[in-house]
């Protein structure tokens, strides 16, 4: 199993544990990204604790809006995640890839960029949390038992 694979495929070599916590992974992109699109707050305050009752109507609504639109750009990525777990499971790793770059910029930005919150937002934990996970993850999708099983044959 390669990140590129030549041939793009539906045929998955790496750790079934890898493989199905993308499936959470996938599951969790596309549930986050409903509520950051469709929660009447965005999910900025109830979720976030970004005290957005303290804002200006004007700067609550653009913290919504961009919660909103952020919500859209995660759902784009979770149709994606849904597409390779359908049909092309050979760009898993790939894919891990994408969530590691994700949740560790996420993590970068935050102390890079921080904003005023009322309380610890579970994603703030889960920035820490996922991209030594996902690291983990990313190598078991890339080794194959298939490999595994000629080791211990020769």
């Amino acid at each position: 199993m390669k990140v590129l694979p030549k041939e793009i495929n539906n045929n998955y070599e790496g750790q079934k544990i890898a493989l199905y916590l993308f499936y959470f992974f996938t599951l969790m992109t596309v549930v986050r990204s409903l509520i950051h699109m469709f929660a009447s707050d965005g999910g900025a305050q109830t979720i976030a604790t970004i005290p957005l009752d303290t804002f200006t109507n004007e700067g609550a609504s653009t913290v919504i809006l961009i919660f909103s639109l952020w919500g859209l750009s995660q759902l784009i990525m979770g149709i994606f995640y849904v597409i390779v777990s359908w049909k092309y499971k050979s760009l898993i790793p790939l894919m891990y890839l994408f969530i590691f770059v994700e949740y560790l910029m996420r993590l970068i930005l935050g102390v890079l960029k921080p904003i005023e919150t009322s309380g610890t937002a579970p994603g703030a934990m889960i920035n820490f949390i996922f991209p030594p996970l996902v690291i983990i993850l990313f190598l078991l999708s890339l080794n194959s038992k298939k490999s595994e099983n000629l080791k211990n044959v020769y």
